[in-house]
């Protein structure tokens, strides 16, 4: 079997040979890993046998050029296609610093609003293309990958301001989430519609932090709940599963995501308290799951941790079909080359079927 049938098997609820694989490092700890050994001529995804493409979308930003506004020995000052200014730190991985947004007032969103709607430079067409079929072609799993909701307004507006409008001005973040979810389909139905294939959906929407969701499940039902069901609907009249990417404690909201048609939800951060084999008993017939091996045990010098972690996780995890490994978010550069390599052999090991 592929990459891409042992996906479909996983998000069909169906045992394939053996669970799929993927994996996000940060790019410091590929560095690192490079200095331990790693292949230099090589990528973690070819080394290692990630069976998932970033996927493939449309720039969906305000589509501002890019520009660089200050440049030190530690970081680097840019503003994005959204207008965000941001400072990123040069040799670390971590979250960029935003420093200044571009909709800082309704007002500055009705004047920029034009700027959000769909035109063919989104995409860059021939290239694009030539990208998606050689995914295609080497049997991995290419998804339609594109963020929304929550996480793209606040890229805009910040989360203070976005958090206070939904109190003070929840019409205004109502028709911003709806643009982004028109901008999403849009998208979406162009690609396809000039020969994109897509094997399913990656849509990613940060909604909660470590103690709960940003806003209150009531507010959610109300602004995020009618775009994910809209868009869930689009991508499964074309026979794509959806996966959905949200850190933090999303566990309040899974009924309703569930209701909306989400089929996967990945990471599941362990320090957020989303426990993979309590969510795999409580919602495995109708959800499947991507993730929920802590990193934590990763990097524990102690090699029992990470074989307790994977040895007792992913065989009921697995079972039945439903299960796709990934990290509980990202591999950081605390994780060293050989703690790694001993991860994917335990994947190996504990992910076939037929076996424990």
């Amino acid at each position: 079997m592929n990459g891409r049938e042992r996906f479909l098997f996983a998000l069909s609820h169906k045992e394939a040979d053996r669970i799929p694989i993927c994996d996000t490092p940060w790019e410091t700890t590929v560095a690192r890993w490079r200095r331990e050994g790693f292949p230099a001529d090589r990528t973690p995804h070819q080394y290692f046998g990630y069976e998932r493409t970033s996927g493939g979308g449309a720039d969906l930003s305000f589509q501002f050029p890019p520009e660089t506004i200050e440049e030190t020995e530690t970081y680097t000052i840019v503003k994005d296609g959204w207008g965000a200014t941001t400072r990123v730190f040069k040799g670390q991985e971590s979250v960029p610093e935003l420093i200044d947004y571009t909709v800082t007032s309704r007002e500055k969103w009705e004047e920029l609003k034009p700027r959000y709607l769909w035109n063919d430079s989104r995409v860059s067409w021939e290239a694009h293309l030539k990208a998606n079929r050689t995914a295609r072609e080497s049997g991995l799993f290419v998804p339609f990958a594109a963020g929304f909701g929550f996480d793209r307004i606040q890229r805009m507006v910040g989360m203070p301001r976005v958090l206070i409008a939904i109190k003070e001005d929840f019409a205004w973040v109502k028709e911003m989430m709806d643009m982004t979810a028109d901008l999403i389909i849009h998208a979406a139905e162009e690609m396809i519609g000039r020969g994109f294939k897509f094997d399913g959906a990656f849509i990613w929407n940060d909604q909660a932090y470590r103690n709960g969701p940003f806003f209150s499940p009531a507010a959610w039902r109300e602004l995020e709940f009618p775009n994910q069901k809209r868009m869930c609907d689009v991508f499964h009249s074309k026979d794509m599963p959806v996966i959905l990417h949200s850190d933090g404690d999303i566990r309040p909201l899974i009924p309703m995501i569930i209701e909306a048609g989400i089929d996967c939800i990945q990471p599941l951060e362990v320090k957020a308290g989303m426990d993979l084999i309590g969510l795999k008993k409580k919602y495995g017939d109708v959800l499947a799951f991507m993730g929920g091996i802590d990193t934590r045990a990763m990097a524990d010098p102690d090699p029992a941790v990470i074989e307790r972690e994977i040895g007792s996780k992913i065989p009921i995890a697995k079972a039945g079909g439903g299960y796709i490994y990934h990290s509980d978010h990202s591999v950081p550069d605390n994780v060293s080359f050989e703690q790694y390599k001993r991860v994917m052999e335990l994947v190996a090991q504990y992910g076939l079927y037929g076996t424990v």
